[in-house]
Parts: C-alpha cells; sequence; structure tokens
C-alpha cells in the first residue's frame, strides 16, 4: 500500500469514523504510527532549509515538490538520469 492511498483510506476512515469498528480504528492508527515512525527525513543546514522554503512559497509548491524538481534537474544534469525530452508541440501553459 502507498503512502497516499493510506493517506486517503484514513482520511475516508476519519470521514466515518462513526460506522468503523473499534478494531479498524486500532489498525488504522498503528498502521499509521509505523509509517510515521519509519519516515526518515533529510537533514538540512538552517539556511537550505530557509532557502527551500522561501523557494516553494515563491513557486506555490510544497517543499517536497520542490525537493523532487531540484533532485531530477541534479541528476539530469550530471547525467545520472537520461534528459526527458519535451514535445515541441506539447502545450505547456508558459513552464518550459
Amino acid at each position: 500500500m502507498t503512502r497516499s492511498s493510506f493517506a486517503e483510506e484514513l482520511e475516508s476512515a476519519a470521514d466515518r469514523i462513526e460506522d468503523m469498528s473499534r478494531a479498524d480504528l486500532q489498525i488504522n492508527i498503528r498502521r499509521a504510527a509505523l509509517i510515521l515512525g519509519n519516515t526518515a527525513g533529510v537533514p538540512l543546514e538552517p539556511a537550505v532549509e530557509e532557502a527551500l522554503n522561501s523557494i516553494a512559497a515563491e513557486m506555490g509548491i510544497g517543499r517536497a515538490d520542490l525537493i523532487q524538481i531540484v533532485l531530477r534537474e541534479w541528476l539530469e544534469t550530471n547525467a545520472y538520469l537520461p534528459v526527458r525530452t519535451i514535445d515541441e508541440d506539447s502545450e505547456t501553459d508558459g513552464c518550459a
């Protein structure tokens, strides 16, 4: 089960909490605790953290999305990933 599907399941459970059995609630809460306990963040220097948060806010995207963009572009630039090709006729909505 992916994190996003589990998050959706938790949101659904919260919407219908009165219909769930105690055992189902315990299972979901324990699963959430395991996922949160096994989530290791990457420790960043305060200046890097501040820069990421500032850029993410400026771009109107989440910090995690920004980190994915930066990491992918670095990997492509340094030939660790193949460079994605963009179809010349495709729409970019101003974001090339």
